[in-house]
């Protein structure tokens, strides 16, 4: 293959195009559709909006948006079928594991499941994004054998997700906060899930094939289940006064540090630059700012020692944590957000189909001699 170029783990390789998402890695810019996530969350838009926006290209006027919500807030409710199917799942399953399980039965009783068309992909993209929510909370509550909560209609969407996770509706901080977590994850560009979930819809499977895909994908720890590690790394340190100590300690033993770094900004994540607001905040109101101490320390020493920024995946673990938000709920939690940018890339890949194929070096030997059976 000297007529191609080798690039490992596709670094900075051109797959495709979209019009969807736009990363800025030198200027440290997230761009959904032409509109910088700082405005969209300065401007008080809401992940309904987002999700439109995404989908459609253009910020919704009112009576889209209400017409909009309306409909997502209608997909909420699980089917009795994959109710049925949740309550035979072990309770100490991987959440992941029991999430993309649910995600596939719910395929299966789709009532457009055999319609291929592109109009009924979008009504399958509305519930999928309606009901990964109901499904994460439906499934933390199982493991606790508490019942599953009924979706609460008269809550957005965050909202109505932390109720049927915790059981009680949040306050109105704690709701936009989340609300705001949920616009920084709804899409980055052709990451690892999402591009599962291109090359899967580039073959003209259905969309919820698709979405399987991409829980697969995000399941890994290299992508989804950073924050859960730098939770436990926080909890691990224990104290503020022993945080300096021990991430000296752990870059001297070449540990690694999650939630640093990213493969496309060189500067400051800019969703890093909220959720580190946030995570401050979260303890300020909580009366507990010691892990948000923590990673400020652990911050500064990172900068000095190996010049690294934080990324997305640093302060969503305390700000998540101070939410009351279970460690292990930490990577279906991103599902619940990322599968806003999911079903928008697969509804983009159906409007403008090409199988996605790439090639791959070969590095083997490339001709032996066949020895027969009864001679080796």
């Amino acid at each position: 293959m000297s007529d191609t170029q080798f690039v490992e783990g596709l670094e900075d390789v051109v797959a495709l195009s979209s019009e969807i998402c736009f990363i800025d890695g030198e200027e440290g810019r997230l761009v959904y559709r032409g509109y910088d996530i700082h405005d969209l969350i300065k401007g008080g838009s809401t992940f309904e909006e987002v999700v439109y926006l995404l989908w459609h290209g253009e910020l919704p006027g009112k009576e889209q948006l209400a017409a909009f919500d309306h409909a997502l807030r209608a997909d909420r409710a699980l089917s009795p079928e994959v109710l049925r199917a949740l309550h035979e799942l072990p309770k100490t399953g991987n959440v992941m594991e029991m999430l993309r399980t649910l995600v596939s039965i719910a395929g299966l009783y789709d009532p457009d499941d055999v319609d291929t068309s592109y109009d009924a992909s979008v009504r399958k993209a509305s519930r999928l994004v309606a009901q990964v929510a109901t499904m994460v909370a439906a499934i933390e509550r199982y493991r606790n054998d508490q019942e599953p909560l009924a979706p609460n209609d008269r809550l957005n969407h965050a909202g109505n997700f932390l109720y049927m996770l915790m059981g009680k509706e949040p306050d109105d901080y704690t709701m936009r906060a989340f609300e705001i977590a949920l616009i920084l994850h709804a899409d980055h560009e052709l990451n690892a899930s999402t591009f599962s979930a291109r090359v899967t819809a580039a073959t003209l499977s259905d969309i919820y094939s698709a979405i399987v895909s991409a829980v697969g994908t995000l399941k890994g720890p290299l992508h989804g289940g950073a924050n859960e590690q730098v939770m436990l790394m926080l909890k691990e340190i224990g104290d503020k006064a022993k945080a300096e100590a021990w991430i000296q300690q752990a870059l001297a033993d070449k540990r690694r540090i999650m939630g640093f770094g990213h493969r496309v900004y060189h500067t400051e994540d800019p969703r890093a630059t909220h959720l580190r607001r946030m995570s401050r905040e979260m303890g300020e109101r909580a009366g507990d700012t010691s892990y948000y101490e923590m990673s400020q320390i652990v911050e500064r020493v990172v900068k000095e020692r190996k010049h690294l920024n934080p990324n997305v995946d640093f302060y969503s673990a305390s700000t998540y944590y101070m939410m009351g938000i279970p460690v292990h709920v930490f990577t279906p939690v991103f599902a619940v957000s990322r599968v806003s940018g999911w079903t928008a890339h697969v509804l983009e890949q159906y409007r403008n189909n090409r199988l996605i194929r790439p090639r791959a070096e070969y590095v083997g030997i490339k001709k032996r001699a066949y020895i027969p059976l009864a001679d080796r």
